[in-house]
């Protein structure tokens, strides 16, 4: 039986050393193609119109100026008349013209009657006096709850406690299975109890209230016995900001067949989305994508300005037609990360012990509302209360933004927890060891690593209580941990190793920049003792084996898991063919560096082409496979991290500056240190933006963005990152796990590390994020 567990560190050539990424020079020499660089010869240009208003029904529709206007070549309707609108910017109709020029003239020709309704667009505290919620769910509610990745048992708990206002059609739930929604979820729609909403039209939402043990009685006993500490805590509704928006380019090769180069983290899902709407075979439609701009979680679907491209380029018989979105329109309607907020109350007794949680939140996830954060996060404390409000706006509709909910939970919990740990004059890093059995399977990983960010960040010499620091410029430091799942998901590997020694791998996986690439060339290569450079991978095509879409950070753990087990099956097969040539038996042959030899006898050994060319004219081809339940499992779920931040805050001018940030992090077996680093690294830039910078600003009297662009929607600079310091950790108990995801799990804590670090500074808690001069300045005056 083929052997394809990982191998142990002695007999490992590539795997977990640090290696370059094979995609930099492509990358860096501007020779990288992305989506919005193609741009076949006679190549139309897609626009789209798109409502004005946040909330409106569509009354009438006239095109026929447009249609007549000179270099417009089709028109398509997208939304017709009686459709109901729910944000400023969504799509209504669709241009596609010789050029840009000429399809905006067209977008101006059109005439749209709106009717417009009212609408909400404020995710400010709820009313005090609200009710709990038993309306149905909508299919807009449960969307929102799958984008942002509520627990299953939560979304189940909801369908089967409030029911639904309709049951979907078999089409819909077929949707909604190749979208990824698990099959407890369609069966728990298909039983659900249909009732008919109350018709009271209100934006707010309120859950039943949870409560887990006695916390009455704890926070009583704390009030004579111990501290209770209270505040508020949240963060805003932040965009995904790719920096190659979304879009697609569609085009029809022959009367039956269409091609499709689409910005997107999830290439082999997308003709399954496009055949409905375009009436045709997802066979007949082949995706192209080799290099992508960022999608951080909005772009696993294809989207209705995609799907715009093709029936385009349908109605221009089969010509190539484009639809990028500018970035206006990227940051009104491509996707937001839902607002948090929570009033909260922790009660410990006088020894650091958390002895109980309450916390009442609310936020926006778009028009269906959203889920709740999971609070409090990560520590399971004894004796909680908790209820949340979710607040149906106008704003535009979320999408999964790297750890969904995770750093809005993160941010609201370990502020809380440090703020206890104020108020209990106890260093922050004492409390959370204090209570590191809380956090479950993963408290030894948690003490492990704070050992180490002790030692990076200098914590226990450098470390003040909080409103030591004095003076104009105030210094301080926060930290934080946090947790994700990980588990590699579906994926299908074809490995060819040719007569000449040339070995090929195709798969239909992405790489979003994060190193995939490179990773799937070091697993082939160590398993087969060759070279990282005699490796070609063929990736970014629906033509190759599907592979999944890479979010909640699977494709890793997925794509080394089919690539291990095709090598290994490729690998057994070619020294079978050797073993008679060398006189021994192919449990008797190693290859190494190129060399393919007899264990112990080195005498007995050929060159890697040497052993292919035994294999005549016919070459090998395996497919790998990885998928749930398969022995030995090579992937694995669930990691740790910490994170420790340094700050220092201008007291004039309310200005934060990010000195210092380390994190550690596990991730199982890591197979780049290099990319794995990488990858923290980003991570940590992206929570420095969001904590010091992002929010999506909505006016209340138009419903629109205020800030859809670069100038008032701002992203952290070269200047505002600090010395960012990385440890990955590796060898006994992560090693053997195998290969776990690792893009989400490092954004989660920035935002509480940053934010709990200006509260040691300060001596004050600046409630939300982002930490802006007038937010400090603000809480300064407070105090």
């Amino acid at each position: 039986m083929a052997d394809y567990q990982w191998p142990d560190e002695q007999h490992r050539s590539l795997l977990g050393k640090r290696i370059t990424r094979v995609d930099g020079p492509i990358k860096v020499s501007g020779r990288a193609k992305y989506t919005y660089d193609v741009r076949p010869d006679g190549m139309l240009w897609g626009k789209i119109l798109r409502s004005p208003y946040p909330h409106c029904k569509v009354t009438s529709i006239d095109t026929s100026a447009a249609e007549k206007m000179p270099g417009v070549k089709a028109v398509q309707i997208l939304q017709k008349p009686g459709s109901e609108i729910h944000w400023a910017g969504d799509e209504i109709v669709a241009i596609a013209a010789v050029d840009e020029p000429t399809a905006y003239d067209a977008l101006k020709a059109i005439k749209v009657e709106y009717e417009v309704l009212p609408f909400h667009v404020s995710d400010a505290e709820p009313p005090k006096n609200l009710g709990v919620s038993n309306e149905p769910l909508t299919i807009d509610e449960l969307g929102d709850m799958e984008d942002n990745q509520v627990p299953d048992d939560e979304v189940i708990a909801a369908i089967q406690k409030r029911g639904m206002t309709e049951i979907p059609d078999a089409k819909t739930l077929e949707a909604l299975a190749k979208d990824g929604v698990p099959p407890e979820i369609i069966a728990a729609i298909k039983k659900a109890q249909v009732r008919k909403g109350s018709g009271v039209k209100s934006p707010y939402k309120k859950t039943a209230v949870q409560t887990q043990g006695k916390p009455a009685d704890a926070f009583a006993a704390a009030k004579t016995d111990g501290v209770v500490s209270e505040g508020i805590y949240g963060v805003p509704v932040i965009t995904h900001c790719c920096l190659e928006s979304h879009g697609a380019m569609s085009q029809f090769v022959d009367d039956k067949n269409l091609e499709v180069h689409v910005s997107t983290q999830n290439l082999s899902g997308i003709p399954a989305q496009m055949s409905e709407p375009m009436g045709m075979p997802a066979s007949n439609i082949r995706v192209l994508q080799q290099y992508i701009g960022g999608g951080f979680g909005s772009k696993f679907g294809i989207d209705r300005w995609g799907v715009a491209t093709a029936q385009l380029a349908k109605n221009t018989n089969g010509k190539a037609v484009k639809i990028m979105l500018a970035r206006d329109e990227e940051q009104q309607v491509a996707g937001a990360r839902p607002s948090a907020y929570a009033r909260v109350s922790v009660a410990a007794n006088k020894d650091g012990r958390l002895t109980a949680w309450q916390s009442d939140g609310w936020g926006t996830g778009g028009p269906g509302g959203g889920g709740s954060p999971p609070l409090p996060y990560v520590f399971d404390i004894p004796n909680q209360k908790k209820q949340y409000t979710a607040i149906a706006t106008n704003q535009g509709p979320s999408r999964a933004w790297r750890a969904p909910n995770h750093p809005q939970a993160a941010l609201i919990t370990m502020s809380a927890l440090e703020d206890t740990a104020a108020k209990l004059n106890m260093d922050p890093l004492e409390l959370l060891r204090k209570n590191i059995d809380m956090t479950g399977p993963r408290a030894k990983t948690y003490e492990e690593e704070f050992v180490i960010a002790d030692q990076m960040m200098g914590w226990k010499e450098r470390w003040k209580p909080r409103g030591s620091s004095t003076g104009v410029v105030r210094t301080g430091m926060g930290l934080s941990l946090h947790t994700w799942g990980g588990r590699g998901h579906d994926s299908n590997c074809d490995l060819t190793i040719q007569p000449d020694g040339s070995v090929e791998i195709k798969m239909g996986t992405q790489d979003l920049g994060t190193g995939t690439r490179t990773c799937i060339m070091i697993v082939a290569a160590d398993t087969l003792g060759i070279p990282l450079e005699s490796v070609n991978l063929k990736i970014g095509d629906t033509r190759y084996p599907v592979s999944g879409g890479s979010g909640g950070s699977t494709t890793i753990g997925g794509v080394s898991s089919s690539t291990r087990r095709a090598a290994v099956d490729a690998r057994d097969q070619l020294l079978a063919k050797v073993a008679p040539a060398l006189g021994t038996t192919p449990d008797q042959i190693e290859i190494k560096d190129g060399t393919v030899s007899v264990k112990g006898d080195a005498s007995k050994s050929m060159t890697w082409k040497q052993a292919c060319s035994k294999l005549g004219a016919v070459p090998i081809t395996v497919r790998g496979v990885n998928k749930g339940g398969m022995k030995p499992d090579l992937t694995n779920s669930g990691v740790g991290g910490v994170q420790m931040a340094e700050v220092s805050v201008d007291t004039e001018t309310g200005i934060v500056k990010v000195t210092k940030m380390v994190a550690v992090q596990d991730c199982g077996l890591v197979v780049d240190v290099k990319t794995a680093e990488t990858q923290v690294y980003g991570a940590l830039i992206m929570g420095i933006s969001y904590a010091l910078y992002e929010e999506k600003f909505m006016d209340p009297v138009t419903g629109r963005m205020l800030n859809p662009n670069m100038e008032f929607y701002r992203l952290a600079g070269l200047s505002d990152i600090g010395e960012l310091q990385v440890h990955m950790m590796t060898g006994a108990g992560y090693d053997d796990r195998g290969v776990i995801g690792l893009a989400e799990p490092p954004v989660v804590s920035p935002g509480a590390a940053i934010s709990n670090a200006v509260a040691n500074a300060l001596g004050v808690r600046v409630p939300y994020l982002p930490l802006t001069p007038d937010r400090v300045l603000a809480a300064l005056e407070r105090s």
